[in-house]
């Protein structure tokens, strides 16, 4: 796959509406990480990390869009594994996934600033034998592309509102797509506003959480947080790892210079894989979220200094002449806009790294 995505301009990888998701598509990439037995290549931790990094540093919309398809999927199938968790209409569609080729979009946080990304922007209200949903995610990566949105939603439960997420199918009658996403960086990750009015999702497509406080997570949230930070932490090494690349390759500058842009990328390298190889082995719930944060936030200061460097040695005269620099030092930059912010979540993390337990608000 990146053989055929080096053939194809950085320039054409990132536009609206480029060929990226089809080549991911022909290349089975929807099935990477479902379990051999539903007919995916059952990817662990550890070589998603290192192939969405690689896949990222060709396209890093390409890397951001699945990403979301690719968390989401990991949180599914964990949940599929244990008895009693999902219904028999959830797992049909999970057995879909990687012979179908189907992706998965995700709608589970916010994008609005200071939104708290615990409780949903989607409201669902009781309808026979299901529920109506209204409401919307924006931004929301493959909102052109998906085939199913998973979407998170305050549903009521004994008259009390509980965070759920719902499988709804893209086609569902009042499924609408509009354009939110104006920056070019990124643009080819169809990250655009979903809107849901008066959607119908039968009862067995929705998957109840029983959390013990509404500001805590439950087993649902924490392997999707873990997965989502650690995956799109990877995207971005990806984007940084190009950019050092090539300054690696070009030999300007201090060998000084070049080796500590490369330390700093590799550092970040350390810090996603231990974490990926700490999800692989089982680390879960409130450790396992800090633990990926922790790392995330270690690694967006070392991919902007690798960044940084790397630009500096490349010079001024490829910066004028390559779109392509300018191009990848925003992508980098843009770990620092997924939620949750390194400011939003310092309260949290000082509290629970003394003792408290981790609360996401």
């Amino acid at each position: 796959m990146c053989a055929a995505l080096a053939d194809i301009s950085l320039a054409e990888r990132e536009a609206p509406g480029g060929p990226v998701l089809d080549i991911f598509r022909k290349f089975g990439g929807p099935g990477l990480m479902v379990p051999a037995e539903y007919g995916g290549m059952g990817v662990g931790a550890l070589e998603a990390a290192r192939i969405v990094r690689a896949m990222a540093s060709y396209s890093p919309s390409l890397g951001a869009a699945t990403t979301m398809h690719h968390y989401t999927v990991a949180t599914l199938f964990a949940l599929a594994r244990r008895a009693g968790r999902l219904t028999d209409a959830q797992l049909e569609l999970l057995a879909d996934i990687a012979p179908g080729n189907l992706l998965l979009a995700s709608g589970w946080a916010e994008g609005s600033p200071g939104a708290n990304i615990v409780i949903p922007a989607a409201t669902a209200r009781p309808a026979e034998g299901g529920y109506l949903v209204n409401g919307g995610k924006k931004p929301c990566s493959l909102s052109r592309s998906m085939d199913v949105l998973t979407a998170s939603a305050a549903v009521p439960v004994d008259g009390v509102p509980t965070l759920a997420l719902l499988l709804i199918p893209a086609r569902s009658e009042g499924v609408t797509v509009e354009k939110f996403w104006l920056s070019n960086v990124l643009a080819g990750a169809e990250s655009d506003e979903v809107r849901l009015t008066d959607v119908f999702v039968p009862s067995d497509l929705v998957i109840h959480t029983e959390p013990d406080a509404p500001d805590r997570l439950d087993d649902l949230q924490t392997i999707g947080f873990a997965w989502f930070e650690m995956l799109a932490t990877s995207v971005y090494v990806g984007a940084t790892s190009a950019l050092v690349e090539q300054a690696l390759g070009n030999g300007r500058g201090s060998v000084t210079d070049r080796a500590q842009a490369a330390i700093q990328l590799e550092s970040a390298v350390a810090l996603v894989e231990n974490v990926a190889r700490a999800i692989g082995e089982g680390l879960a719930g409130d450790a396992a979220v800090s633990a990926v944060l922790v790392a995330r936030y270690s690694a967006q200061q070392a991919l902007r200094q690798a960044a940084d460097m790397a630009a500096e040695l490349l010079g001024g005269i490829a910066f004028i002449r390559s779109p392509d620099i300018a191009y990848l030092i925003a992508a980098v930059r843009a770990l620092a806009y997924h939620p949750p912010s390194r400011t939003a979540m310092s309260e949290a993390l000082v509290d629970y790294l003394t003792g408290l337990p981790l609360r996401l608000t």
